[in-house]
């Protein structure tokens, strides 16, 4: 999995330094000289986390933060800040910054806090997918339709109850190749 990486800082050097630092195959990195450009970005793009610098020109890194977790709650944000101060902590934590790291940080440390969202993200897709997953009964083929129910006590019906009830669709039913030549040879053709 590529992880889409979105760094932030009206300076380029640390830009430039925090993206060679993060910089692999599984990362795509990008990057904003301010946190308007930041906030015109994450409007079009999405991203797995957003590291971004508090204090900048006239919007701040709160205001990443704040617009990111607008656009899309499960991205992950890392404040990064020169002027460490409480109050700034306290309102980056209570608008769900997932960490805020004082600058300036060793590649070690940046990595492993970066490396620690990232295995949340892959978690958190994980478990999306497993919520997703329909549940089949492994014999008689019956799917379970949790929808306005509690999960896991759904209503069981066909496949072809199913589709018919999500999607309006009325399924054929056909053979595949290798049951059809099982039939052929049950009925001896």
């Amino acid at each position: 999995m590529t992880y889409n990486i979105l760094i932030v800082d009206d300076d380029e050097n640390i830009r430039k330094a925090i993206s060679l630092s993060l910089k692999n195959q599984e990362r795509n990195i990008l990057q904003a000289s301010s946190a308007e450009e930041a906030i015109e970005i994450i409007s079009k793009s999405s991203f797995d986390l957003i590291i971004t610098d508090l204090i900048m020109g006239r919007l701040s890194g709160i205001d990443v933060l704040r617009h990111a977790k607008n656009v899309s709650p499960d991205t992950y944000v890392i404040i990064l800040t020169g002027y460490g101060d409480l109050s700034s902590a306290i309102d980056a934590l209570r608008l769900h910054a997932d960490d805020y790291i004082l600058k300036p940080c060793e590649d070690i440390e940046m990595e492993e806090r970066v490396s620690r969202c990232l295995n949340s993200v892959a978690m958190k897709n994980k478990l999306k997918i497993y919520e997703d997953m329909l549940a089949i009964c492994c014999r008689c083929k019956k799917i379970r339709d949790d929808d306005g129910f509690e999960r896991g006590d759904g209503k069981w019906m066909s496949v072809e109850e199913y589709m018919y009830k999500k999607a309006h669709l009325i399924p054929t039913s056909t053979y595949c190749p290798v049951c059809a030549e099982k039939a052929k040879a049950e009925i001896g053709g």
